[in-house]
């Protein structure tokens, strides 16, 4: 596969991974030459694979810490850290992830006793340099990983601090969902003649993903979604709020009505965050409520759906929401719930990505027009993009 090594692939294998991706066959090879690589490609396209697979047949064995990944947030510096940890779970490699919102301690420890390749958010891995428990004098391959959801939290000064305390006789890997133009000028002197990759367009909603939108009144908002949580066939969902405040609300209703329910947002605590994600991934939790600190931070293998409780606030946000299901080529479904209040924000993410969304409705929750009740209108069935119809709306047991 690709060239991989017998212990990587069977690292794949055993993660349960099938046919490359897209991003993954034009990624992969020339990272493994040595190249400097610039990609972007939508989410859920296997970006993690596209560096972590070649990183680790480069290192091949023991040694000094030689590989330096930097990620906007601690929940993808953890969940990058896990996936290499488990392509690599069958040679002798070892990874640590640096982030903050813990101590100190664990990392100090990890690395007194020698990693290969640090995960580390700018923040924290700034501070260890600082502490002079960590020197980038060794390294050999610098990954920036989600570059413009870093510019976006500007971490822009840090990232060229850090970049410029590693060797210049380096490789680096950008990767990114989108490509804006201060990527363009921070690779201009940070790569060296860098292949570039472009899969797809960061305004298109992935192919494997059915999306519509519900109009509804606000006051039914809640009404809906558990109407729509009872007869959809889910396997897991992620809702996501607006506020922090609203997360917190709507988990509380949801788990009024027996949902087993985990929240993320910003105020949880980092042994909290980890609790829900880790709840979430082993199905403890069949729903996830999250503000959109999630809307990139969420890796999560089997998200069968994901409903936007609140539309969200920027288009390019809802292109990442929705992302977080149809991950790894496997289908998904999102619904979207929309007040006429807000027609003008759908309307900017129709033209954001290019097309109208589908309009759906179900049962007893038209929205009345000029005053009058609306009658009943039979739910719409969606046919599925295999071809079968869409799901029988019963939970997944």
């Amino acid at each position: 596969m690709l060239g991989l090594t017998k212990p990587l692939f069977q690292g794949v294998q055993a993660m349960g991974y099938g046919d490359p991706t897209p991003i993954q066959l034009r990624a992969i090879p020339p990272a493994l030459e040595g190249r400097d690589v610039i990609a972007s490609a939508q989410t859920g396209t296997g970006k993690t694979a596209a560096f972590g697979l070649p990183v680790l047949q480069r290192l091949a064995a023991r040694g000094k810490c030689r590989c330096l990944v930097l990620e906007p947030t601690r929940e993808l510096a953890m969940q990058v850290e896990t996936a290499i940890r488990d392509f690599a779970r069958f040679t002798d490699l070892r990874v640590a992830s640096i982030f903050g919102g813990v101590g100190y301690g664990a990392q100090k420890t990890a690395l007194r006793e020698g990693v290969d390749i640090i995960v580390a958010t700018p923040g924290r891995l700034e501070d260890h340099l600082q502490q002079g428990t960590l020197r980038l004098g060794d390294i050999q391959i610098l990954v920036l990983d989600e570059v413009d959801r870093m510019l976006d939290v500007g971490f822009l000064p840090p990232m060229k601090r850090i970049i410029a305390k590693c060797p210049k006789d380096r490789q680096t890997l950008f990767f990114s969902a989108t490509l804006p133009p201060e990527i363009a000028e921070l690779s201009s002197w940070a790569l060296r003649d860098p292949v570039r990759i472009e899969i797809g367009s960061s305004h298109t909603v992935v192919s494997t993903v059915k999306h519509g939108v519900y109009t509804v009144d606000p006051s039914r908002k809640f009404d809906l979604l558990l109407a729509l949580l009872t007869k959809t066939d889910y396997q897991s969902v992620i809702i996501f709020s607006r506020t922090k405040h609203g997360a917190d609300k709507i988990a509380k209703k949801l788990r009024a009505n027996n949902h087993s329910v985990a929240v993320l947002h910003a105020n949880r605590s980092q042994n909290q965050r980890i609790e829900a994600l880790e709840g979430f991934k082993s199905g403890k939790y069949e729903v996830m409520v999250a503000t959109d600190i999630a809307a990139r931070g969420i890796d999560v293998a089997g998200v069968s759906h994901v409903v936007n409780y609140d539309i969200p606030q920027h288009p390019e946000d809802y292109v990442h929401r929705i992302g977080r299901t149809g991950r790894a080529l496997q289908l998904g479904d999102a619904f979207t719930l929309v007040t006429h209040e807000e027609a003008k924000k759908l309307a900017a993410i129709e033209r954001f990505i290019g097309h109208k969304i589908e309009r759906l409705h179900l049962e007893g929750f038209q929205v009345p027009r000029n005053g009058e009740a609306a009658a009943p209108r039979p739910q719409k069935i969606v046919p599925r993009m295999d071809g079968r119809p869409q799901r029988s709306f019963r939970r997944r047991r």
